[in-house]
């Protein structure tokens, strides 16, 4: 049986569909998704996507798989959990097995405003899957930029939000719910929980308003923000408002701006900081083996998780990184090539990823998770910032203010 042959068996029921049939599918070949977080709903999203047959799926994502998220994550199984694989390579390994006739680049990053529209770059359509408002922004930011539609989605609980936002014609994320102070609500699901049907729900919103963009079904698009409860199960919709005159993004003449910075390289073309919220702490000891000028540690809190991510700047393989925990006092737990995984003497977990990005769990202050980095992972340690059973003492903010100071000095 020849390829097309295959592809028009494989794709027959979707075919039949009116509104596709085969200059839709034709139109889906050539589609090029981005899909941001490969969590419950980037999860689903991108399985829907593999199986419509998109041509391309560049899926984005900062975290490894943990069993926690077994209950609403799609792709992922117990020996992703075991493996503590990524979540982004974990989901490509299972799409290339769903549908080997697509591409499938998975990208192991934090999506922030400094590489936004270089993960942007080429595509069609980007996919929210994220969970938080920070990296909604910076996507959205980076999308009205570059003319490309953003399919929001969002879930907490029972309830579910879902809209299209499309340059030149609706506003963008930073209009609607505001900076990421406004658009970071309460309610998330480490606090309120979730559960799968609400994810399942949501997921196919987003896949059908994909489906209708990519398939040259435009005027279909819903023009609405769409909120459902599938437990007492109450829909409400509200009409998409345009750009607003002021908005760098969304604005009157965002257009015009578009236009010119299309022409320009990615790196000058990045917009406005997000507004997200990073704790700076020193990025060296003296003698603690950084690079001489090295930019200052960033710490991100994870909203509802007890949990900080670090940007160390230090890129080291992931047995660089075993062996420096190892040698700090940390029992290793899991290593694979993309990350190492151990515990500190103290308990906190540490997830050392290849990029230089730590995860820091059981910790909720910034200043402290600096800190447990720079203790376990740069080298520069104070042995006494240790109590006599060999437990982690937390070093308060007055004392890594000091610590910063010298440094610095």
């Amino acid at each position: 049986m020849s390829k097309l042959a295959g592809d028009r068996e494989r794709y027959a029921r979707q075919m039949r569909f009116a509104p596709i049939g085969a200059a839709g599918q034709d139109r889906l070949k050539d589609a090029r998704v981005l899909i941001v977080g490969v969590g419950a709903l980037g999860s689903s999203l991108a399985e829907q996507m593999a199986r419509a047959g998109a041509g391309e799926i560049r899926i984005v994502d900062r975290d490894f798989v943990e069993p926690s998220n077994l209950q609403r994550q799609s792709l992922f199984d117990e020996e992703d959990a075991r493996e503590a694989l990524p979540k982004a390579v974990a989901a490509a390994a299972k799409l290339r097995r769903i549908n080997g006739g697509i591409r499938v680049t998975p990208e192991v990053a934090d999506v922030t405003p400094r590489n936004a529209d270089a993960l942007l770059a080429g595509m069609d359509l980007a996919l929210d899957g994220t969970d938080n408002a920070a990296c909604r922004l910076a996507v959205s930011d980076a999308c009205f930029r570059r003319g490309v539609p953003l399919i929001y989605g969002g879930v907490t609980g029972s309830a579910g939000s879902s809209a299209a936002l499309v340059p030149g014609e609706t506003a963008c994320f930073r209009c609607l719910l505001g900076g990421e102070e406004t658009a970071e609500s309460d309610r998330n699901c480490e606090t309120a929980g979730v559960i799968y049907p609400a994810v399942a729900f949501v997921a196919a919103l987003q896949a059908a308003e994909a489906l209708k963009w990519l398939t040259g079904n435009r005027d279909a698009l819903r023009r609405s923000w769409l909120n459902a409860d599938v437990w007492r199960f109450a829909v409400r919709e509200s009409r998409m408002p345009a750009g607003q005159d002021g908005c760098p993004y969304c604005g009157a003449r965002e257009a015009e701006r578009r236009a010119l910075e299309r022409s320009l390289p990615l790196s000058a073309a990045s917009g406005p900081d997000s507004g997200e919220t990073r704790f700076r702490g020193s990025g060296a000891d003296e003698g603690g083996g950084e690079a001489e000028g090295r930019l200052p540690m960033e710490a991100t809190v994870l909203c509802g998780r007890e949990t900080v991510q670090v940007a160390t700047g230090l890129a080291r393989s992931p047995r660089e990184q075993e062996g420096i925990l190892r040698a700090s006092g940390c029992r290793v737990t899991a290593v694979n090539a993309f990350l190492a995984r151990a515990v500190t003497p103290g308990g906190i977990r540490l997830t050392a990823f290849a990029d230089g990005r730590v995860l820091v769990q059981g910790e909720a202050d910034a200043q402290v998770a600096i800190g447990l980095c720079r203790r376990y992972l740069i080298g520069s340690a104070d042995p006494e910032r240790t109590d006599g059973r060999g437990t982690d003492r937390r070093i308060s903010r007055e004392e890594e203010g000091r610590d910063s100071h010298a440094n610095d000095s």
